[in-house]
């Protein structure tokens, strides 16, 4: 039997079998025996003379943790189970191999630290350990110093900020003095710099004070002129979270310090420190984009805004603009067009730069483009098109209409430069144009031109096709989504043919490269829903070719090997299934002809799918719209179909599919009306079942309760037949209640009432409409009870105030006689019908409660 050692080596062995093997081991050593497996682990990180020390401090820390929350809960009660003078030995154990001479195993000590106080702490156990690191850090061990900073990083990392705020004052001093310039060794000053972000968000009340607080900014500022760039790196890290965390404290050391060193340090020659300064302007104005729309929230309800924005990206406008525009020129040839680059960054900072500053950004820009626009050099050429394409969005329209209008021709031009990089941005900014701006582009004057060449760059690099299908989709909503139902040709019209044409091309190809296969699917599904009806021709000779495609797909479905190659082919066979579901939902009716070899595919789809296969909710969806346009047509499918449908609502640990199954028994209700009735027993004893299922994921619920008033409206009457349990678990429902603090809960229970309320709305209109509402009367003042309770809940949403006035409408329009007069008289519901008609309220919410006040008047007259 090899040693511990020698199989954490191996596990490093570039030899295949030999790594997969000593894996094994391992794994059958924690099964085995967990306490001896993590005491062995300890033993042999904390032996300087081991080769295996990395090794044995990674098992380690991948013993205690997971990213996968159950399996994470499974490791921490292993853990636990462990008696505490062995886990105490081992604490002990890591937490002096921080001091380690190997620092890389120090650095994994600290993770191991990390991984069992995640463990302890939230439970009230081993609460002395930032205390004992604390202790570390009077010693002139700078190995010890630095691994110690780590690993209160990575603490205040792991661990929620209520259970650390306790300990706030002593964490902070700790950082702050290793962070200091005073400090010696760059190395411990970097390790405390990343503890001191990790600790800014549970820092709240240090931050209040103004003398700590002057200190802080004073040591992160000072950092930033370090002669480390990694130290560098990480104090503007710091300061972006600073600015996220604490902008209302700001405007001193804006106006002192960081206005000059963030400017300064967009300039620096090493470009990670450029972007993290660039990304310190960005986060200004996030935050200030972000006030912005609180404040113009604020005046829609007559209310006084909360925060104040103090426009920082407006007043640095002369410094930073012009540094952004450079810092875009930098492209290189061999850029990767997914590496995080500079020039990337700078562009994103200028687009948000111009939705906080607005119309002060078009004029410097604008003169940007017009001097560099046809430079030799293509950095340049495509630095002014995405600089012109950033500030479309923010500056008043009509001061862009103009330069806009001037520029279209040029682009489109530039469409045809012999650089992709230009090529590919010019499409984005094209699309932009598209999506902010349309009233530039002329059908009659631009459209020829424009969609020439963007059907030309889809036939270009795959790297510009995706830029090139934005511009095209944008196109087809803007031009043609408000006439979708006009039966002239809509101005789209004479290019659908050679679009979906083009696009076919490359959905045809073998490759994804750079995601066009995808985007060609999906602009091909934006073209249809968008479509006017004299395209329908064409549409319906493309669902043919989609259905050809679909059935090739599950022809050779048995022939893929190969995990990449089987993800690939689901993609594939996802993307497809999407565009015949828009297609359905675009023709309706009109799809009847070839309704039964759609079903056919669909069934074939479902029954070829692998397990855990994604492709099954695609296809439900795809039934979903066939039902909708079928409506009582669909029966004749019903029989064939429900047993993948019960499969799938018992499936609850695929819990979105069971979802969207949810939701297709309410398209199938909708859609035959009374017809229904003969499958509602199965129906309603399935959604009862889940409703009780401990392992079904709790965000179903809501969709089944709401699934309850569907299957009500379409059986109208017969729905007598089982009132009374589902009104019995309407009412268990509503007594769930949510922790003024647990915002999760918040939402939930928000989500959870409005499915109560759809269930209630369906039920009072579906028994209405079959002339049994009297059979309400039992229930309607539980009913009442709760909806004053919502009412009376200051964490309501605004869409549950609509629904539940709605229904209050109802309840009166069933019993107009004066039956439940009391109740429609009860004060709170006078207030509840004045709030849904007050001026804040939005236009639909204010209709529906005057329809409601209505209809409680003549109920109690």
């Amino acid at each position: 039997m090899s040693s511990i050692g020698e199989i954490l080596v191996n596990t490093l062995s570039p030899d295949q079998l030999t790594r997969e093997t000593a894996t094994t081991q391992l794994e059958t050593a924690a099964s085995e025996d967990y306490k001896q497996y993590v005491v062995m682990l300890c033993q042999e990180l904390a032996n300087e003379q081991s080769q295996a020390r990395m090794a044995a401090g990674l098992a380690l820390k991948n013993a205690l943790t997971a990213r996968d929350s159950s399996r994470r809960e499974e490791m921490s009660q292993r853990w636990l189970s462990i008696d505490q003078d062995v886990r105490g030995q081992i604490k002990t154990l890591v937490l002096t191999t921080l001091g380690t001479s190997d620092v890389r195993s120090g650095v994994v000590s600290a993770q191991v630290v990390a991984a069992i106080a995640a463990i302890e702490l939230p439970i009230g156990q081993w609460t002395d350990v930032i205390h004992q690191m604390l202790q570390n850090l009077q010693t002139e061990n700078t190995n010890l110093k630095q691994c110690t900073l780590q690993a209160i990083g990575f603490v205040c990392e792991s661990i929620h900020r209520d259970i650390l705020t306790a300990q706030a004052n002593n964490i902070l001093t700790a950082v702050v003095q290793g962070a200091r310039k005073e400090e010696p060794s760059e190395a411990v000053r970097l390790a405390a710099i990343r503890a001191l972000y990790n600790s800014l968000e549970f820092v709240e009340e240090n931050f209040n004070r103004e003398g700590e607080r002057n200190y802080i900014m004073q040591v992160v500022c000072e950092a930033t002129q370090s002669t480390d760039v990694n130290v560098q790196i990480a104090a503007f890290e710091c300061l972006v979270r600073i600015m996220e965390y604490y902008y209302e404290k700001m405007p001193f050391y804006m106006q002192k310090a960081l206005f000059g060193l963030t400017v300064q340090g967009m300039k620096h020659e090493d470009e990670r420190v450029a972007k993290q300064a660039v990304e310190f302007w960005s986060t200004v104005c996030d935050q200030e984009i972000e006030y912005e729309n609180q404040r113009q929230e604020a005046l829609e309800n007559g209310e006084q805004a909360e925060v104040t924005s103090y426009y920082f990206a407006k007043a640095a406008l002369p410094e930073t603009l012009p540094t952004l525009l450079l810092l875009m020129t930098k492209q290189e040839e061999d850029d990767d067009e997914d590496d995080w680059n500079l020039p990337m960054a700078a562009g994103t900072c200028l687009s948000l730069t111009a939705q906080c500053a607005g119309d002060a950004c078009v004029a410097p820009v604008i003169a940007f483009v017009e001097a560099n626009i046809r430079h030799t050099e293509w950095q340049f050429r495509e630095a002014s098109v995405m600089a012109f394409g950033s500030i479309l969005e923010g500056p008043s329209p009509e001061l862009l209409v103009q330069p806009v209008s001037q520029a279209l021709p040029f682009l489109i031009e530039m469409m045809a430069d012999p650089v992709v990089k230009v090529k590919d941005t010019t499409a984005w900014t094209l699309g932009r144009i598209s999506q902010f701006l349309i009233e530039c582009i002329k059908p009659d004057v631009h459209l020829p031109a424009l969609i020439e060449a963007l059907v030309r760059g889809l036939g270009d690099s795959n790297r510009i096709v995706s830029n090139c299908c934005l511009s095209l989709m944008n196109l087809a909503e803007q031009l043609q989504g408000l006439d979708v139902e006009d039966t002239q040709p809509g101005p789209m019209s004479p290019y659908f043919d050679g679009i979906v044409t083009a696009l076919m091309a490359i959905t045809g190809r073998n490759t994804n490269e750079a995601f066009s296969r995808t985007s060609a699917y999906e602009c091909i599904s934006v073209m249809v829903s968008n479509a006017a009806k004299d395209t329908f021709p064409s549409i319906s000779l493309l669902t043919t070719s989609i259905l050809d495609r679909l059935e090739q797909s599950i022809s050779i479905q048995n022939q893929i090997v190969g995990v990449d190659e089987r993800n690939s082919h689901s993609e594939l066979q996802s993307n497809i299934c999407s565009v015949l579901t828009n297609v359905i939902r675009r023709v309706g009716g009109e799809i009847a002809p070839m309704a039964d070899r759609i079903m056919t595919v669909l069934l074939q789809l479902l029954s070829a799918a692998p397990k855990h296969s994604t492709i099954q909710e695609d296809v439900f969806l795809a039934i979903g719209a066939l039902t909708t346009a079928l409506e009582t047509e669909f029966a004749r499918y019903l029989e064939t179909f429900a047993p993948f449908l019960f499969s799938a609502l018992q499936n609850h640990e695929e819990y979105q599919l069971c979802s969207i199954a949810v939701g297709l028994i309410g398209d199938i209700c909708r859609s035959l009306g009374p017809q229904s009735a003969a499958y509602c027993d199965q129906f309603m004893n399935t959604l009862l079942q889940n409703l009780q299922s401990p392992v079904l994921h709790r965000n179903v619920k809501p969709a089944i309760l709401s699934c309850f008033g569907d299957i009500a409206l379409a059986i109208e009457g017969q729905f007598a037949n089982y009132l009374d349990v589902t009104m019995g678990v309407l009412a268990q429902a509503c007594n769930i209640r949510a922790s003024p603090t647990d915002y999760d809960m918040i939402d939930y229970v928000n989500q959870l009432r409005e499915g109560i309320v759809d269930a209630y709305v369906g039920i009072v209109q579906g028994l209405k409409a079959g002339e049994r509402s009297d059979m309400l009367l039992p229930h309607l003042a539980h009913v009442f009870e709760f909806l004053n309770t919502i009412f009376n809940d200051a964490d309501r949403s605004d869409p549950l105030l609509r629904s539940m006035i709605g229904l209050i409408g109802d309840l009166a329009g069933s019993f107009p006689g004066g039956q439940i007069k009391s109740l429609l008289l009860a004060e709170w519901v006078a207030v509840c019908l004045k709030e849904g008609r007050s001026r804040h309220q939005n236009t639909m919410t204010k209709e529906v409660a005057r329809w409601a006040k209505e209809m409680v008047k003549h109920a109690t007259a």
